[in-house]
């Protein structure tokens, strides 16, 4: 029997790092891909089953390219993982219309690139998984999130509308809406994390939520994805006041 495969994006550090050695360590053929190519090459060095495909998900033409070698090297992919994303939460204290151009040519256009590439080869194959990696800060608007925050909401309603799209060809659409992950991006923050979790724990998180149930959203941990899940259904005035306190956000006057 053929080993699966599974191209990740976001491969070389963090949550993209920690589930393709998951899904390795579960034998399956790991394909990664981000720009650092240094840092793929260290973790496809260790891993037998685990190959480097450097890629900076920005550029259209090269998302094809690699997806084209990523076909010829393991014939067919079952699971598609995008998960490139960026933050910088100095710059997101202010409208920095550049910073947001940034984010969103990133974290969007970067996730449209890859998903694009792959489109026409899942609707061929009629099977397969398509992952889109968003956060808990795209499920409604949060303090010194300028771009970051709307660059997820709007993975959030892509991933809504591409699941009718891609299920007439039998092809499942998943969202990834992970809370505080201990990660290269999340250390960048100064305020406490609310149940901040390891790579490791999001890895075992979204390889049971993609291969062993058919749901749309993995979302975790519980706790906290649950909490703002409910916050996100109050009405605007109470919502504000809840957040406002919690984020200790002083609103000026």
């Amino acid at each position: 029997m053929n080993k699966k495969t599974i191209w990740i994006t976001g491969g070389s550090t963090g949550i993209g790092k920690a589930l393709a050695i998951k899904f390795a360590n579960e034998g399956w053929n790991v394909a990664i891909s981000a720009r650092r190519e240094s840092l793929l090459n260290e973790i496809s060095d260790k891993y037998e089953n685990i190959s480097s495909f450097p890629l900076d998900v920005t550029d259209k033409d090269k998302c094809k390219e690699v997806f084209n070698n990523i076909k010829v090297k393991f014939n067919e992919i079952d699971v598609c993982f995008f998960s490139t994303g960026t933050w910088d939460p100095k710059k997101e204290k202010d409208i920095d219309v550049q910073q947001m151009e940034e984010v969103f040519k990133v974290n969007f256009f970067g996730t449209v690139n890859t998903i694009k590439a792959v489109e026409k080869y899942f609707k061929d194959k009629k099977d397969g998984i398509i992952t889109i990696v968003s956060s808990i800060a795209g499920y409604r608007g949060l303090p010194n999130s300028t771009g970051y925050g709307p660059s997820k909401s709007a993975l959030n309603n892509l991933a809504e509308s591409l699941y009718f799209d891609f299920k007439r060809s039998n092809v499942r659409i998943c969202l990834v809406s992970p809370g505080f992950i201990k990660t290269p991006m999340t250390d960048k923050n100064d305020f406490k994390m609310p149940f901040l979790k390891t790579p490791e724990y999001a890895a075992e998180q979204i390889f049971d939520g993609l291969i062993n149930k058919s749901i749309f959203e993995i979302h975790f941990p519980k706790p906290l994805t649950l909490t703002l899940k409910l916050l996100s259904f109050l009405p605007s005035k109470i919502y504000f006041g809840l957040v406002g306190r919690l984020t200790k956000y002083q609103k000026n006057n």
